[in-house]
């Protein structure tokens, strides 16, 4: 039969509390080892949110390093409804007068009205050739590298709705949908792509029609010299024409990207007035380049001035006051920022373009300088991204570049202390579960020791209680 145990009950000693005492004073490293695990945890915490800084540092860095940011241009028109543009490093600083006169245009076609989406067109195969037609649409020109795209039309799957499919899926070069008017429905044909080249002409290879008169698939041919077909053309294919700076262009697509080098223009409608366009150097994305490498270096700077500071008036430190790794990044960052370099005779220090260091650490920017350095960047882009074998002719960008990815790679300080972190609270979880163990063992021992001692303590009592009786009976008797 099991036993109720009750400790101290017998004895008036308070075991549970005693051993609990005793137990506590046992846990007083487990506390402390979870004290040690939890600033460790904070600082793990921290120096993620470092790694995390340091790596936008490097990425900012990085924009300033690109040689082709410095020669990046920008451009702009007059008339953007009119003439868009764009340009790269290959346009050339200036102006351009543009005149749109004609804009390129794809080729239509049209069939006869059919009364329905469902009535057969007839079977056989279409023949669609890409190509030129003249002017007065008697000779045509196949267009080089395009061959004739055949496309079969069976008995029984040659509904107009059939046949719009069929093109369709057949990549020819042209599109086919269905317009309904007032006469019915027609097959409409569009070249997929603009410019006198790709026109098309239209043969068929047709069945012999089920009735007598009725539909036949030679109906959908569109050569004019054969006079065959119904299909007449509602759009004529027509390439762009424009006048740049006095000079006739003309273009299968609106989009020109070879007529002024570095520019490409996407013409949108014709003008009656000459358009400018525009090109310079883009100043605005350098100096958005050199904000930004600002901004994320400021961030770095306050987070470690806020995570190493003292707060004597609260004695609170902050979660990477006194780590090594942190000043020791703190140090190289500011170092680099001071040093000089020989990328660029004009510039020789970050300062002197304007990017002047602060006495908490932080960056400022000189606008008089940087806007006047920017003017002419050809000195400033080898200040910047000079990229020499000698590191003290690198540019400022590069050397801060390769500092912060050495930093953050995988065997970097950034990631060796964050390992380093990790292991000592793995440790800390492997002492306390010792520690844990030990003290369970402990538990049981007291309780067992003080048990044996309370039952002891009871047994004593019951026999003090005993003998005092036998001595009240003994004197009750003398005493008759």
């Amino acid at each position: 039969m099991a036993t109720i145990s009750s400790p101290g009950l017998g004895s008036g000693l308070d075991v549970n509390s005693i051993v609990s005492q005793l137990v506590a004073l046992e846990r007083r490293p487990i506390e402390l080892l979870t004290q040690q695990k939890t600033a460790l945890q904070a600082k793990l915490s921290s120096f993620g949110l470092l790694q995390s800084y340091t790596v936008n540092v490097r990425d900012a860095v990085g924009q300033l390093a690109r040689p082709d940011l410095w020669t990046q241009t920008k451009s702009t028109s007059s008339d953007t409804a009119a003439v868009a543009v764009t340009s790269n490093a290959a346009a050339v600083k200036g102006s351009y007068s543009l005149e749109v006169t004609t804009l390129a245009q794809a080729q239509g076609l049209a069939s006869a009205a059919y009364t329905a989406t469902t009535d057969p067109v007839g079977s056989g195969t279409l023949h669609i050739e890409l190509g030129r037609w003249d002017a007065g649409h008697t000779t045509f020109t196949p267009k080089t590298g395009a061959s004739v795209v055949d496309i079969a039309i069976p008995p029984g799957a040659d509904s107009l709705e059939d046949v719009r499919s069929a093109i369709n899926a057949a990549n020819a070069g042209v599109s086919a949908s269905i317009v309904r008017d007032a006469s019915g429905a027609r097959l409409v044909l569009r070249s997929t792509a603009t410019g006198e080249e790709n026109a098309v002409r239209i043969t068929a290879t047709a069945d012999a029609p089920a009735l007598p008169g009725g539909p036949t698939l030679e109906d959908l041919v569109f050569d004019p010299p054969s006079a065959l077909g119904t299909m007449t053309e509602t759009l004529q294919a027509r390439n762009a024409a424009a006048v740049v700076n006095g000079l006739p262009v003309t273009s299968a697509s609106n989009t020109l990207s070879s007529v002024v080098e570095g520019l490409t223009l996407t013409l949108a409608k014709t003008t009656t007035a000459p358009v400018t366009v525009t090109v310079g150097l883009d100043t605005a994305a350098m100096r958005t380049a050199v904000d930004a490498f600002v901004k994320s270096y400021n961030e770095i700077n306050r987070y470690i001035n806020d995570q190493t500071k003292y707060d004597a008036d609260t004695r609170v430190a902050g979660a990477l006051q006194g780590d090594g790794a942190t000043r020791s990044l703190q140090a190289q960052l500011r170092g680099m920022l001071r040093a000089g370099s020989g990328a660029a005779a004009a510039y020789p220090r970050l300062s002197d373009l304007g990017i002047e260091l602060q006495r908490d650490g932080s960056l400022k920017i000189d606008d008089a300088k940087l806007n006047d350095a920017l003017a002419d960047p050809t000195a400033v882009q080898a200040a910047f991204s000079a990229d020499a074998e000698g590191e003290a002719n690198d540019g400022f960008a590069v050397r801060i570049k390769a500092m912060t990815t050495l930093l953050t790679n995988s065997d970097g300080l950034v990631a060796t202390r964050t390992a380093s972190l990790r292991a000592s609270i793995d440790r800390s979880d492997k002492q306390i579960a010792r520690y844990e163990d030990r003290i369970a063992q402990t538990e049981a021992r007291l309780l067992r020791q003080y048990g044996a001692l309370d039952n002891t303590l009871s047994r004593i009592n019951g026999l003090n209680s005993f003998v005092t009786q036998q001595i009240d009976l003994w004197n009750n008797r003398r005493d008759r």
